[in-house]
């Protein structure tokens, strides 16, 4: 609909002719670029979309406030022995991180409780319940980022297949004109090519800079929860020797 209904106005031809006139703007020069450009242009609209969903996801993950200033209080908590206030805050801090460390810390209560095992496997108990929690929160976490690691080399392919498709059409004009020159088909054949090859480094540009945005954020909510879960094991350790 943007190539065929927005770029595809008349406004942004001169004279207002599409079909032969000159492109007046940007607009106008991105349609010249051939009917690969809606394709690229999907692209484009997907990486934004999915970057706005993961944005969003990651966020409500993360919870309602800053994960160090909550990790410091779930280790001073911990420190202090308050199980009790280390659940609260889990409870105010919501999320992915925060439901992760509340399995872990419910399962410390379990093992309080628990007659028939040794410390050693009490501990293993706990480390293996936040394993299995984070287990089941990462795959919403990494939800979709494929999807946007794809289009970093679908963009760039695309792109260079356009590029390949408007070099085609111009040396086809150079051959089909008995070593004359049509510089007007010739120049609209480069600019197909080069306009493809914009929109597909810009294509992959995007997805590579949202892609490690993510990565990013994940890998610091994960360092979150291993380091946690290290101090809740621990701390359990410490207090429950004989």
């Amino acid at each position: 609909m943007i190539f065929f209904i927005v770029l595809a106005d008349p406004s942004h031809y001169k004279g207002g002719d599409v079909a032969g006139g000159e492109p007046s703007d940007v607009f106008g020069i991105v349609h010249r670029g051939g009917y690969l450009v809606p394709l690229v242009l999907g692209y484009v609209l997907m990486v934004i979309v999915f970057s706005i969903e993961r944005f969003i996801v990651i966020g409500k993950a993360t919870g309602t406030s800053s994960i160090d200033t909550f990790v410091r209080k779930i280790q001073s908590h911990l420190s202090a022995g308050n199980i009790d206030a280390a659940t609260s805050e889990c409870d105010k801090q919501k999320g992915s991180v925060a439901n992760v460390i509340k399995a872990g810390l419910k399962k410390y209560r379990e093992m309080e409780h628990e007659p028939t095992l040794d410390v050693d496997q009490k501990t293993l108990a706990i480390q293996k319940d936040i394993e299995e929690a984070t287990a089941l929160e990462m795959p919403m976490l990494e939800q979709n980022l494929t999807i946007i690691a794809t289009l970093v080399s679908i963009g760039t392919l695309t792109g260079l297949l356009g590029t390949v498709v408007g070099m085609i059409t111009a040396f086809h004009e150079l051959a089909g004109n008995g070593g004359g020159t049509n510089t007007g088909a010739l120049s609209a054949a480069i600019s197909e090519a080069l306009v493809n090859t914009a929109l597909g480094i810009s294509t992959s540009a995007l997805s590579i800079v949202m892609y490690n945005v993510f990565t990013s954020k994940i890998d610091n909510l994960t360092y979150a929860i291993d380091e946690t879960g290290f101090s809740i094991v621990q701390t359990f350790a410490a207090s429950h020797k004989k």
